[in-house]
């Protein structure tokens, strides 16, 4: 019990002040009100709907029992017609003439108990032979002239003898009036197994079963359906000459039954008639709102006049403390009273102050912190930029081109003039993003100077997509890749070589492919060049070794948050193959 009591008060004590005057409201008012009230409408509910549930599950039982017996009534006499073996032996006979067929009727009309197996009234029964020697009318007829209706179809594809069809028939229309049609249908084949096929049709008046549903009063009202389709009802929407609507208020069915009617499933629905208890409510709905005045506003009202007392003001003590996190503590205005909350309040607003004071000081020294780490990072940049800025003068190269024109010795002039080129690529430094296309002529210019050199030796191959041109990369990124093929891959090969550069898009990156077909590296060399590239750091780039490289990777790296990724393939005396992706949206 203890223990019990300790975790209560452990959890009133998370509770906010008002939290708790709230609850202490909920537990003394609001729920024996809730309960007491609450247990009496609900039990006069469910009395009201246990009562309702057990008149419609009787409606349902008497509306099962009238279908069984109207159509119980219709099988028998089917049964009693197939039994008949002087129906067989009239249907089989094969007929010279009319006449003699009419001479047979009239005599087995009078002789025979046919007219006595009609027990039903409102009904039509007619027999249909597969003999063309019977003559249609009366009480028989020809198969072949019902051969294409669509109860008879229904009938033959069925795999029992007998069926109770519902039937909208319009096979005859315009002709002769669509209209609804309750069919049963026999095969007749218990008598003897030889002879002419022979099928039983009772055609059941619609109209006398829809008035036989409807004298029996039923309070709710109800359908009988198969398949979605309303068959019966007593809703006086049965309309004879329209096709079986579409039954749409399953939302009101209070409660439904399942039927098997001759191997056929029907549903009988029994709609939810009107509750009486709610119009009672409403009609004492002023005493009931009286009551719930007193017992509920009453003592709201004097809990939020305790609430204003003391709450308030603790809410407004939270809400000050909420701003700690803040870059500045905020005071309490106006406090008021002299109790032991407008203390709290007091004290609480010279320790805002103090705290305020103290947080401008730390501030501003985190501020000059800032300051110090930025332009720590800047001088990083510088310094990467000196590494790959020879600062050479181009007048001094304009002036050697234009001796060299003069002199007639035109390679030497295009080669410097390519030199300058590169070097007003390399010294403009405004900003370190190029567009590609303009990365692109640097490289060309500068492979083209390679070309002097190497002669025959170097081929190479340019491709960038027209997309990709505009968009920008650190300078010299392509070139630095450029330049190491060359170096370590054309030049360290005797025989002719390839550089292949290749710039497009794919899954929503950048991809840079610079490949030669120099001299290869070992897998030992690769993963050293791997590690480098993807850990490339000022440290690293401190130490001696392919500053270039790492000077590229590095700038990529800053650039777009780490967002780059490299790929080293080689082969000894096949080549090697370097990819670089970058996210297009970490790109200006």
């Amino acid at each position: 019990m203890q223990f019990v009591r300790e975790k209560i008060q452990e959890h009133l004590d998370d509770f906010k002040l008002k939290k708790k005057l709230q609850s202490l409201y909920i537990v003394c008012v609001i729920l024996p009100l809730f309960f007491t009230d609450g247990f009496i409408l609900y039990n006069v509910f469910m009395s009201e709907k246990t009562q309702r549930q057990h008149e419609m599950e009787n409606l349902a039982s008497a509306v099962q029992y009238n279908i069984y017996s109207t159509f119980g009534n219709v099988a028998s006499t089917a049964d009693s017609l197939n039994l008949n073996k002087y129906i067989e032996e009239f249907l089989n006979t094969q007929y010279e003439t009319p006449l003699d067929y009419v001479a047979e009727y009239q005599n087995f009309m009078r002789n025979s108990l046919f007219a006595s197996s009609m027990a039903i009234t409102n009904t039509k029964v007619t027999i249909y032979a597969d003999n063309e020697t019977v003559i249609n009318g009366g009480e028989f007829g020809r198969i072949s002239t019902i051969y294409e209706t669509g109860w008879y179809q229904a009938l033959m594809n069925n795999e029992k003898d007998t069926m109770l069809m519902f039937y909208y028939d319009d096979w005859k229309s315009p002709a002769v009036s669509a209209k609804r049609k309750i069919l049963f249908l026999r095969k007749m084949n218990l008598v003897s197994s030889h002879g002419c096929e022979k099928v039983i049709k009772i055609e059941i008046d619609y109209n006398k079963v829809i008035r036989d549903i409807e004298s029996m009063n039923y309070e709710s009202p109800v359908y009988i359906c198969q398949d979605g389709k309303v068959l019966l009802s007593n809703s006086k929407d049965n309309y004879l000459g329209q096709p079986f609507k579409e039954f749409d208020l399953m939302e009101e069915v209070g409660y439904q039954k399942d039927v098997t009617l001759f191997g056929e499933t029907y549903q009988i629905y029994v709609l939810e008639k009107e509750n009486h208890l709610w119009p009672l409510i409403l009609y004492n709905a002023p005493l009931i709102g009286f009551l719930l005045l007193i017992n509920i506003l009453l003592p709201y009202a004097l809990m939020q006049q305790i609430e204003r007392s003391i709450t308030v003001r603790i809410e407004k003590l939270g809400e000050a403390f909420d701003s700690v996190n803040a870059d500045e503590l905020k005071s309490i205005p106006d406090v008021r009273g002299s109790d032991e909350i407008a203390m709290l309040m007091r004290n609480y607003n010279c320790m805002a102050d103090r705290t305020n004071e103290l947080i401008q000081t730390v501030y501003k020294d985190k501020l000059r912190e800032q300051e110090m780490s930025i332009a720590k990072k800047n001088a990083e940049l510088l310094a990467l930029y000196g590494q790959i800025n020879p600062h050479f003068l181009f007048n001094a190269l304009e002036s050697i081109r234009m001796h060299s024109i003069l002199k007639k010795e035109y390679e030497t002039a295009d080669m410097v003039e390519k030199l300058a080129i590169m070097e007003r690529q390399n010294v403009d430094w405004g900003n370190d993003t190029i567009e590609i296309s303009k990365e692109m002529d640097f490289v060309k210019a500068y492979l083209g100077l390679q070309k002097y050199r190497f002669g025959d030796r170097l081929s190479y191959s340019l491709e960038v997509e027209a997309d990709c041109e505009a968009l920008k990369i650190p300078k010299l990124t392509v070139v630095t890749f450029a330049e190491n093929a060359c170096v370590h891959g054309i030049e360290s090969k005797t025989a002719p070589g390839w550089i292949f550069i290749r710039i497009y898009k794919e899954d929503n990156d950048l991809c840079i492919e610079v490949e030669d077909t120099g001299k290869g590296m070992t897998e030992e060399m690769v993963n050293d060049i791997q590690d480098k590239m993807d850990n490339a750091d000022i440290d690293r780039l401190r130490q001696k070794g392919r500053v270039g490289i790492l000077n590229a990777c590095l700038r990529l790296k800053m650039m777009t948050d780490n967002q780059v990724k490299f790929v080293v393939e080689s082969e000894q005396n096949v080549g090697t193959l370097i990819q670089i992706r970058i996210q297009q949206d970490k790109l200006l």
